[in-house]
């Protein structure tokens, strides 16, 4: 929203800027101070429209061109309020100035004491960072994320009934599926993102401590409490009635507590897709122009998926901090929390850029079949557990006396490689039912994927 100078500090206002800027659209400091322009000029409307202090209601015209002040906010207002702070000192008192300016141009320079009336700072703020976080959340960082669940979505379909080796502490395992896999991760992030989408908004507007007290001083008869909600509330924000000067900031711990979760879950997801790629699971599809290596030509690093766990474990360091520090306040008010805020963006702009790669990065694999199916077939050892499995079913089932038959197929297979021919001539020796017998002689380590394909309709 402002031009920027060549020695900014962070990547993301840099480097990174075309990934996250929407962003900034809410969660920079013009952004924040549009939101308290809003703030201030629903508050003239609230009390104009009840006729007090000698105030009558305005006109539509009137409105709209009070509310123009906020959907015209542009680079004239940028400049304005940096001038009126450098005198001011104090950010939320340049608003009330250059509210108060505009309602002289307006004709509305009768109501003008009635700007920021009875209002603390902390009452514009609050108000202000709970609709620039839940529009930033919602028009900009939970789309992303709604994305990248979609792409996965997509694969988890797409290679549902791709068998593959499991490697459980990194070793040969039972097989699953790719889909499956994949699958997982769209299943614990749409119960993250249901969490986030259930949160709240919370909104205070009572005064220096939460009493209403100079409101009352202003006029006794008023039921402030139902202003103050009727008008948090027309906001869209639900509206917290008991606070000291400052919104408490539960709600804001919950939301980035639940959104580093989601991080940790996409930080998850890169590093085992990373681990796919190194193994030859995925296979990177080559980008023209694109440089893998400065010395060495033929490479293609996985740096999407790099990039990505990086962006996460800052992204998550801002967010577990802001959740940890915002709900403390000395007494009835500190101000630990106004500088802590300003770095809300710088937390969630991490994680977006994450999401951005993250999805860049899954346009950019492929499956390779092949390289499953061999690695399967040189894994037959793995067919273990389903014949100690079978057999133990058929000695309960009076069909088999062989005991201890976990113990046997221990001595068969730990620490070897076995021939699909080795284990067919052991399972023909075995003293169990014919069934059981034809079954786990059929049974192949591509087909010893139980219900991992249809459990992929499992998803939300």
């Amino acid at each position: 929203m402002s031009h920027l100078p060549v020695q900014v500090l962070s990547p993301l206002d840099g480097r990174y800027r075309s990934a996250v800027s929407d962003l900034g659209e809410y969660l920079s400091e013009a952004g924040l101070n549009r939101a308290r322009v809003r703030v201030e000029v629903e508050w003239l409307i609230t009390l104009t429209d009840r006729s007090l202090f000698g105030s009558g209601p305005l006109t539509g015209e009137q409105k709209l061109d009070l509310r123009a002040l906020v959907t015209n906010f542009g680079q004239a207002e940028i400049d304005e309020l940096a001038e009126l702070e450098a005198t001011t000192r104090h950010d939320v008192k340049a608003v009330e100035y250059l509210v108060r300016r505009r309602l002289g141009t307006l004709g509305l320079a009768h109501i003008s004491e009635l700007t920021h009336f009875a209002a603390t700072s902390e009452d514009i703020n609050n108000l202000s960072y709970a609709l620039t976080v839940r529009d930033a959340v919602q028009t900009v960082w939970l789309p992303k994320l709604r994305l990248v669940i979609d792409a996965l979505r997509g694969s988890a379909l797409e290679f549902r009934a791709d068998a593959m080796l499991a490697r459980t502490h990194g070793q040969p395992a039972t097989p699953t599926t790719m889909g499956k896999e994949l699958a997982v991760f769209v299943y614990r992030l749409e119960r993250v993102v249901a969490q986030i989408d259930a949160g709240d908004y919370l909104g205070k507007f009572s005064g220096a401590t939460g009493t209403f007290a100079a409101h009352v001083a202003a006029e006794p008869s008023v039921d402030w409490p139902a202003v103050s909600r009727e008008f948090v509330e027309g906001l869209g924000l639900g509206w917290n009635p008991l606070t000291t000067q400052i919104e408490s900031h539960d709600w804001q711990a919950e939301l980035y507590s639940r959104a580093s979760h989601a991080n940790r879950i996409l930080h998850n997801l890169a590093t085992d897709i990373w681990t796919y790629i190194s193994i030859g699971y995925f296979r990177q599809i080559p980008q023209a122009g694109a440089t893998g290596s400065s010395t060495m030509p033929h490479k293609i690093n996985p740096i999407r998926f790099e990039n990505a766990e990086a962006n996460l474990e800052l992204s998550c360091a801002i967010l577990d901090s802001l959740a940890a520090t915002l709900v403390t306040s000395r007494l009835q008010r500190d101000l630990t929390d106004s500088t802590t805020q300003r770095n809300i963006g710088v937390g969630l702009g991490h994680s977006l850029l994450a999401l951005d790669n993250i999805l860049r990065g899954l346009g950019e694999i492929d499956i390779d079949r092949a390289l499953l199916e061999r690695d399967l077939d040189s894994n037959w050892e793995i067919l273990g557990e389903a014949i100690q499995t079978v057999i133990r079913a058929e000695v309960s089932a009076g069909r088999s006396s062989i005991e201890d038959p976990y113990a046997l197929l221990k001595e068969l297979t730990r620490g070897k490689r076995i021939t699909s021919a080795d284990l067919a001539a052991f399972v023909s020796t075995l003293d169990i039912g014919p069934a059981a017998k034809t079954r786990l002689l059929h049974l192949t380590p591509a087909g010893y994927i139980g219900l991992a394909d249809s459990l992929i309709d499992y998803l939300p």
